[in-house]
């Protein structure tokens, strides 16, 4: 077994203090079985760059449960994780939050088949994994606007995650991107691009996870009207000609 705490005790009182959330027993042991799992599989297939038990407990459970800043408080019945690949945020997420419907979107089938393997092994539903593209999906009317909160940590700029995320949500609805230092930049650069797309975007929310020196934000952009119909773009566009 991978321990990814010193303690049950430790990361219940890291989670309080950064969310103001409180973590069960039994989804202290929902988290540990996952990095087990994920110490499994990373030696099979590349999932993720972070391995010690220390970086997985802060660096993924805690950054991913970070995006409760912004979600508590708001409707959250259906949330879509685009670029998930090893399962970042949206099954940490769905772990505190069990009545969350969720959808976990990534383009690489070996990922998808670790994520069904997570999914079954914690006994988590309702969980639709798509192996697909972001701008595929993002034109499928079953998931076009129908979601309360799409996220993404650290997929593309926010000029080409706002075309992924925005015609995603329901107007009222929320895009979240977890960001690093670059994030005030990049709104900057992005507010043309969430306004065509029928985004506005909120103050920052900077974020600090315990021992991680790292500056981190979430920015959260509110969908205020329909998203034209011709976004998001063909596969691959919106990387090559950002929105600006």
């Amino acid at each position: 077994m991978l321990l990814i705490m010193d303690g049950f005790e430790q990361i219940k009182q890291e989670l309080t203090d950064l969310a103001g959330v409180t973590l069960g027993t039994s989804q202290f042991d929902a988290l540990q079985t996952y990095a087990d799992l994920l110490a499994e599989w990373n030696q099979k297939i590349n999932l993720t760059a972070i391995t010690s038990p220390e970086e997985i407990r802060r660096k993924h459970f805690l950054d991913s449960l970070s995006c409760l800043l912004v979600m508590n408080g708001t409707p959250s019945a259906r949330l879509i994780d685009i670029g998930t690949g090893a399962g970042f945020p949206g099954l940490p997420l769905k772990i505190l939050q069990p009545g969350m419907h969720l959808t976990l979107v990534e383009s690489v089938a070996k990922k998808t088949n670790f994520l069904s393997i997570v999914v079954q092994e914690l006994g988590l539903e309702p969980v639709e994994i798509i192996t697909n593209r972001a701008e595929t999906v993002g034109q499928s009317p079953t998931h076009r606007e129908s979601y309360d909160w799409a996220v993404a940590r650290a997929v593309q700029r926010l000029p080409v995650l706002a075309e992924y995320l925005i015609p995603m949500i329901r107007v009222g609805g929320y895009a979240l991107a977890q960001k690093g230092e670059s994030a005030l930049e990049e709104l900057n650069t992005a507010q043309h691009a969430i306004a065509t797309l029928g985004g506005q975007a909120r103050e920052p929310l900077p974020v600090t996870l315990p021992g991680v020196p790292e500056k981190r934000y979430l920015i959260v952009i509110e969908k205020v009207r329909p998203t034209p119909a011709n976004y998001p773009r063909r596969v691959g566009i919106p990387a090559k000609r950002p929105l600006s």
